[in-house]
């Protein structure tokens, strides 16, 4: 039996409703550009929202995380991977948690218990040391030479700095062919994490202050990717099962051998399958130079370029075939994947068609400054990267060709300066995750209702929500409508929403059947998202939509809603950017 399957029949034996994968883009946070966890998508619920399927909750999910994206290429790393977790929203906590944690891992995975070792928060002035957690492990059998008790760097979860917080507790497998250590060393790197329990039981304001929350929630996840590489004794993670039938098939278009060749395969394997899931996304994300669209091109032409190294041809269909063997793996379980092939073949396609003219730019760059210099500068060379997408390494290789040097340490500081601005905007983006439900961004959640319907009255019945984003600053709403909307359209749709807002109208919700809430005429986006069970929202006789709110009580809360912006977003699909005064 498939991990994700015994992972879910595991804990709905245990109390818990499956939920499913949320798409990889989210829905109405600004918090990240792609869902990075499981417990993303679940935002609301961790605040208090009541979730439709009650108050225990297990999934696989969708991730793709960009922290990490050069690092793609070592054994363990991965841009895509699946998450597989378990919630408990005010239900039990840390002893039932752990005690299931145990279980999974012992009993039906049969992990001896010799093999593993735990980390637990050992607090500091405002939080005490989580001796709850450390008791419970040792009363499963752990022993307390394979505890260790880490700062707040290691053992501690809040989203930016303020919200819902508190220590976890980590648990970690001896991957390794050397006898296991009766003491454990956290910064032995065979030891290797492959489950974690954060236990939200505090709230940290914004001046610092701490203080216990009503509702205790348990937020779990586990790595697939990391924990098949564990089962299958594998220290190579593109070892397993999960790549064999694609890493043999790399193996036979490049006519070499996975050994000797590992990073440029790994990147490309990594980098296929994670276009796959990205272009098969219901927010139909297309290569593009800002955003999603930018990772996505990113992605696509770093394979491309790899695949260069391996002396692939390019004019081959090899993106296509090693996209087709993803999309059969991951059908079963991502239906979007398989609905949505022929967009993500011919994205493949068309990027790869792309790159490769802007790859003989970038050569034609080579040949004006052989005939002006002798070197290749930090500040070019690292142009050569951002713009045309020449690896160093790339870089280096045509300029031997021409007798130019290169300036590595220009390139690399270069590198450095953008890697930390990169990282700067990557936690900018994360701030918002659980702490991002502000008073101002819920009415900007609503205020999206009822634009929609609006936009519905004003263009047409046609007309639906494709995407938003929404930040403390303006609402982003993106719709199909095929002009740019006049003057007059706009100020038509920006009167109704005013005057509906000043009419007083209270907003309300419902839990309901899925199939009982598309019959009543309610709305979604993405509605294979939502479980059987799911929450409607209404505003009066105006706006029914599926959603996980949060929302305000009385569109009088709003405020006056203004459109800033009107532009398109791409081919037949407009974008509006708006404010609440």
């Amino acid at each position: 039996m498939n991990l994700k399957d015994k992972y879910i029949n595991f804990f709905v034996s245990k109390g818990h409703k499956q939920i499913p994968s949320a798409p990889v883009v989210p829905e109405n946070d600004p918090s990240v550009l792609f869902n990075t966890a499981g417990m993303q998508p679940l935002i609301p619920y961790l605040m208090g929202e009541p979730h439709p399927y009650g108050k225990r909750l297990c999934d696989y999910q969708k991730c793709i995380r960009l922290t990490d994206l050069d690092s793609i290429g070592d054994k363990t790393h991965h841009t895509f991977f699946e998450m597989l977790g378990n919630w408990s929203l005010g239900d039990y906590f840390k002893k039932e948690s752990i005690a299931y944690s145990f279980e999974f891992l012992t009993k039906v995975l049969q992990i001896p218990i010799e093999y593993l070792a735990i980390t637990v928060y050992k607090g500091d002035e405002k939080i005490p040391r989580d001796e709850v957690s450390a008791q419970v492990w040792k009363e499963l059998g752990i022993k307390e030479e394979r505890i260790a008790y880490l700062d707040k760097e290691h053992n501690f979860w809040i989203p930016g700095s303020s919200g819902p917080c508190g220590g976890d507790t980590e648990i970690f497998y001896w991957r390794s062919s050397k006898s296991v250590p009766e003491v454990f060393d956290p910064e032995d790197e065979d030891w290797v994490e492959i489950w974690n329990n954060v236990f939200m039981e505090y709230y940290q304001e914004e001046d610092g202050s701490v203080h216990e929350l009503t509702q205790k929630n348990v937020d779990t996840g586990m790595g697939l990717e990391r924990v098949v590489a564990v089962l299958e004794h594998k220290e190579d993670n593109y070892l397993t099962s999960i790549w064999d039938e694609a890493r043999t098939l790399l193996e036979t278009i490049s006519g070499k051998p996975y050994e000797g060749n590992e990073e440029s395969m790994r990147i490309i394997l990594d980098h296929i399958r994670t276009s796959v899931i990205i272009a098969s996304d219901p927010a139909h994300i297309k290569p593009s130079n800002t955003d999603q669209g930018y990772i996505l091109r990113r992605l696509i032409r770093r394979a491309i370029r790899h695949a260069r190294k391996l002396g692939i041809d390019l004019n081959s269909n090899f993106e296509e075939q090693l996209a087709r063997c993803f999309i059969k793996l991951y059908q079963e379980y991502y239906h979007e994947v398989k609905d949505n092939q022929e967009i993500v073949l011919n994205i493949l396609k068309n990027e790869k068609e792309k790159f490769s003219k802007t790859l003989e730019k970038g050569l034609k760059i080579f040949e004006k400054i052989s005939e002006q210099k002798e070197e290749i500068d930090g500040e070019m060379a690292f142009h050569l990267y951002d713009t045309f997408g020449f690896p160093i390494e790339l870089t280096i290789e045509v300029a031997k060709e021409k007798g130019l040097n290169v300036d590595i340490k220009g390139f690399d500081e270069k590198f450095k300066e953008h890697q930390e601005k990169s990282r700067t905007a990557s936690v900018g983006k994360f701030k918002g995750g659980l702490s991002g439900n502000s008073e101002i961004e819920t009415k900007y959640h609503t205020a999206t209702h009822l634009l929609n319907a609006a936009l519905k009255k004003v263009l047409g019945s046609n007309v639906h929500q494709l995407g938003s984003n929404i930040t403390e600053e303006r609402l982003r709403f993106d719709f199909p409508c095929d002009h740019k909307l006049t003057e007059e359209e706009k100020k038509k749709v920006e009167d109704l929403v005013n005057e509906w807002i000043e009419k007083a109208i209270p907003v309300t919700h419902e839990v309901m059947e899925k199939e009982k809430a598309i019959a009543s005429g309610a709305e979604c986006m993405f509605i294979d998202k939502y479980p059987d069970m799911v929450t409607v929202y209404k505003i009066g006789d105006i706006s029914m939509e599926l959603c996980g709110g949060p929302h305000v009580n009385n569109t009088k809360e709003i405020g006056h809603f203004k459109i800033k912006k009107e532009e398109a977003s791409s081919a037949g699909v407009r974008r509006i950017k708006a404010i609440i005064e």
